[in-house]
């Protein structure tokens, strides 16, 4: 039997204005927030060398990370969340 995708996961929510600045403003579901996050971590090379799970925050995505230079993928997740409404 198939999992029936989660309807809270899959509803579009709202980027405000510093997580706008990476990945736009239009409202999106949060598993398409993670990609299109990912692919600006990968496009701009913010992915710490020497550990990948680590990601190097650019001026954008500091302002997502609440000034935080460095963050791993699973604080990324809940700081992320925190910017979606």
């Amino acid at each position: 039997m198939a999992r029936k995708p989660n309807a809270a996961f899959m509803k579009p929510m709202q980027p405000d204005a510093a997580l706008a600045a990476v990945v736009g403003s239009a409202p999106l579901p949060r598993t398409e927030v993670t990609k299109k996050i990912w692919a600006y971590i990968k496009s701009n090379n913010l992915q710490d060398p020497a550990n990948k799970r680590n990601i190097n925050a650019d001026d954008k995505l500091k302002a997502v990370f609440g000034g935080k230079s460095q963050v791993n993928m699973f604080e990324m997740t809940k700081l992320v969340n925190g910017h979606l409404s």
